[in-house]
């Protein structure tokens, strides 16, 4: 190793996994992971349905009998959905690829040579459009015919690969989608090191850089030090280190709700396709076809075969209101929320009526969210460092933690363009 600088990147999702491909070889990098090997769901949806059918779906935390690395963090009106394991939140994600940095743009930020770089790394295609059934094709013509204006939805796909299955929110088994797992794979093929199961809880912050990163491994206590640390840890697992370290967040978490809206269709068989093909942009929030699982299993008027689902998914920007206390979340819905939601679910109302599903065979789905975000938001200030004024020297965070503004859109590739950029001024 010699005198070769080293660096510490905490957590495997779209952050960390562009961190340590980008950092290893400059540094001798290793890697820290809360979880262990990701495990897609490869069962029939069918075969669980049969045990739906028996109530066995009691509580959303049952989830991980099926899919161990999805964890549900319940708050007083969100259920919120967060990977655990290699890959973080990009393995349970459905491989949208759309940039969306107007916000990061506005406070100076220019991610272009970025996004450019990741077209490089990434197979982003929007060709899926081939592979959509009748039903698809008719639900995107209905929102076309309605002046809604969709868009196909660039995805991190291997097209030619895909089945169809409609699994990509539990991982995809035939790995036509891709995640980070792939940069993950080539930073160690690099020289990076990788410890799983390995839970940081705090820093040991002396001066003005941090001394030590704490973890938890088989119950127990260890350390790592480095020259330079990458925090990467989620939206929600990055504040709750960064409080335990005595670095204090803002009040200011936003998770991207969502709300399902159905027609029951005989044979429309949604469940056979990609989720969110397609989307549909608006004031507060995007529409995009997807199956709610969550709705399906535990809610009892969603009793129904999935294939007779005609499901369009609202993804709304939500105010950003929420907080930590502790490692519990706290998160509620404003009154513009709820506006904006009443007006989306309206909305897909018309769109199935338009597709021929009258209101009384419509169902309205559970309230879930999947992008926790914000708490160390970015502002005007940081727009050359990219680096808080509130962390040590030596520590950069770089996940969606740091975005500045409530999206409703998948976030992915935008973290991605964040992190290559940081780990350009860090390294």
């Amino acid at each position: 190793m010699g005198n070769k600088k080293t660096a510490i990147v905490i957590g495997t999702g779209a952050g960390g996994a562009v961190a340590a491909y980008e950092l290893q070889g400059e540094y001798e990098v290793t890697i820290l992971e809360a979880g262990s090997n990701f495990k897609s769901f490869s069962g029939s949806m069918q075969k669980l349905a049969s045990l739906r059918a028996m109530g066995l779906f009691r509580d959303l935390s049952q989830i991980r009998a099926f899919v161990p690395n999805m964890v549900i963090d319940k708050s007083e009106e969100v259920c919120i959905v967060r990977g655990i394991g290699l890959g973080g939140t990009t393995t349970l994600a459905t491989g949208n690829a759309v940039r969306f940095d107007q916000d990061l743009k506005n406070i100076g930020i220019n991610l272009d040579s970025e996004f450019e770089k990741l077209n490089t790394l990434i197979p982003i295609t929007t060709d899926h459009k081939k592979k959509w059934n009748s039903s698809m094709n008719r639900m995107f013509d209905t929102f076309d015919e309605m002046g809604l204006n969709p868009r196909v939805m660039p995805k991190a796909l291997k097209t030619d690969d895909c089945i169809n299955c409609s699994h990509c929110a539990v991982g995809c088994p035939v790995n036509a989608k891709w995640d980070v797992r792939e940069l993950i794979d080539k930073a160690v093929k690099k020289g990076a090191k990788i410890v799983t199961d390995c839970k940081v809880t705090h820093f040991e912050i002396v001066g003005n850089k941090v001394k030590s990163v704490c973890v938890k491994m088989k119950n127990k206590s260890m350390t790592f030090a480095a020259d330079l640390i990458f925090l990467c840890a989620g939206g929600l697992g990055t504040p709750v280190i960064l409080e335990k370290s005595g670095i204090k967040c803002k009040e200011s978490l936003f998770v991207d709700p969502l709300i399902c809206v159905a027609g029951i269709s005989p044979m429309f068989h949604q469940d056979r396709q990609m989720l969110m093909p397609f989307y549909s942009r608006h004031d507060g929030y995007i529409l995009s076809p997807y199956i709610d699982y969550f709705s399906f299993f535990f809610e009892k008027k969603w009793r129904v075969p999935s294939s007779d689902l005609a499901c369009i998914m609202i993804k709304l920007a939500d105010e950003e209101n929420g907080y930590l206390e502790g490692e519990k979340v706290h998160k509620v819905l404003s009154e513009k929320d709820k506006e904006h939601f009443a007006e989306a679910i309206d909305l897909c109302h018309k769109i199935l009526i338009n597709m021929g599903i009258p209101k009384e065979k419509h169902l309205v789905g559970l309230t879930a969210a999947g992008h926790p975000a914000g708490m160390l938001p970015l502002s005007e200030n940081e727009r050359e460092t990219l680096h808080s004024p509130l962390l040590p020297e030596n520590l950069y965070v770089a996940d969606a933690t740091i975005l500045p503004k409530t999206m409703g859109f998948p976030p992915m590739l935008t973290i991605m363009a964040l992190a290559l950029k940081i780990t350009d001024i860090a390294g």
